[in-house]
């Protein structure tokens, strides 16, 4: 990516270095956080499970603002902009924008959402309106999931971004309305089809990126892959050797890369309608 002419955010919370007290998740905590992030259990309910486990809390309060470090500045001209494109995508409608907070931590955090491990991968808590990001998470992207680049990265960043954006238009309240009033599987459809429209926002905000020529050659080639690499039949495929569809949360690799690729072919929200009959989400 190119982002020497882009303004960093300085919607970003650090908080790598500072201890969480009170206690400790234990062996059994982190065993259930992991199987949580892999199998494709409720992170929320994981992170309720891990308070009532070990309640604990930071010993400082963390600087807000443009990280020092090259990686953390990343993080924050990536955001950036995720930023001017949402705000100007938003302005056309009438309406504001409001961008979320970034917070960056190593080993473990607490969220509005509860107490959670590195282990799960970043999220987006809607209660709070911030993202959640161990950095490290990028190294196992490029190790571990054999996805490389900056763009990979940036991808990553943008499908929370996405599912901020079902905050602010409602999209995300109507999905916990369903929770509990539906079956499992079905409830687990309806976040496939969540997941999908986050990475087809993710594509919208890739194509205006290209736009503003912050994108290179390969870019979009990375973040196929790492779509690709991150589908819930190759990561079902990984850990248990069987792929079930009935248990996807996030969509198979094949949907991962077509919604996103559609919201990067148009770059228009209104493309990205993945609850809609004629969307082919099973």
């Amino acid at each position: 990516m190119k982002l020497d002419d882009q303004r960093a955010s300085s919607n970003v919370e650090d908080r790598r270095g500072i201890r969480m007290v009170g206690g400790g998740l234990g062996i059994g905590g982190i065993v259930i956080v992991v199987v949580a992030y892999f199998l494709g259990f409720d992170p929320s309910v994981v992170m309720d499970m891990a308070e009532q486990v070990a309640p604990q809390h930071e010993t400082r309060t963390a600087p807000k603002g443009v990280p020092a470090d090259a990686m953390g500045q990343f993080v924050a001209k990536v955001l950036g902009s995720t930023e001017d494109v949402w705000g100007k995508i938003f302005q056309q409608s009438n309406n504001r924008y409001t961008p979320p907070t970034v917070v960056i931590y190593d080993g473990q955090v607490r969220s509005a959402c509860g107490l959670a491990q590195s282990a799960m991968g970043p999220f987006y808590c809607p209660g709070d309106e911030k993202l959640y990001i161990d950095l490290a998470f990028f190294r196992d992207l490029q190790t571990r999931f054999h996805a490389p680049g900056d763009f990979a990265q940036a991808y990553v960043i943008a499908h929370e971004v996405g599912h901020h954006v079902q905050k602010l238009t409602g999209t995300l309240q109507q999905m916990e309305a369903a929770r509990g009033r539906v079956s499992q599987v079905e409830f687990n459809r309806t976040s496939v089809r969540m997941e999908l429209q986050a990475d087809c926002y993710a594509g919208v905000w890739g194509h205006h990126a290209g736009t503003m020529n912050q994108l290179e050659s390969g870019d979009i080639a990375e973040a196929l892959n790492a779509a690709t690499a991150i589908g819930d039949d190759r990561l079902q495929n990984q850990t248990q050797g069987r792929v079930v569809p009935d248990s996807f949360t996030h969509g198979s690799s094949e949907q991962r890369v077509h919604w996103f690729k559609r919201g990067m072919d148009s770059g228009d929200p209104k493309d990205c309608n993945t609850f809609s009959t004629s969307a082919g989400v099973r």
